[in-house]
């Protein structure tokens, strides 16, 4: 019994995991749009709000929501990077009112989006 849960609760992390980059995808393309809160990810993937946190807390030793604007930082990097895209227009795209994102930017990476993109933009 303890095998079957233990495999279902890796399927229910690798089902976040590939869901999170999809709608992700999903918001930045326009096919979205706004990001899903948590508990609405949950009923996409048939299980509990509560039992999905403590599956993926379980897991990785993360709540769900690190690794959801974890995925949003890494999005916003490489638009910094691999575009000429303003960073308001990044923040509109990522769903962010542009001061609320550099915000957001700043407490993750330490870094502005602008410093961010002029510190490692390959020249």
């Amino acid at each position: 019994m303890e095998n079957k849960r233990e495999k279902r609760s890796v399927e229910i992390t690798t089902q976040y995991f590939i869901f999170l980059d999809r709608h992700i995808d999903d918001v930045i393309t326009g096919r979205s749009a706004e990001f899903m809160e948590v508990n609405q990810i949950a009923a996409e993937l048939a299980v509990s709000h509560k039992h999905l946190t403590d599956t993926i807390q379980k897991e990785t030793g993360n709540h769900p929501c690190h690794f959801y604007d974890a995925r949003i930082i890494d999005k916003a990097k490489a638009l910094l990077l691999n575009t000429n895209t303003s960073v308001a227009q990044i923040a509109h795209l990522l769903t962010y009112d542009p001061a609320n994102f550099s915000k957001f930017f700043k407490k993750w990476t330490g870094d502005t989006p602008g410093n961010f993109r002029k510190g490692n933009k390959k020249k």
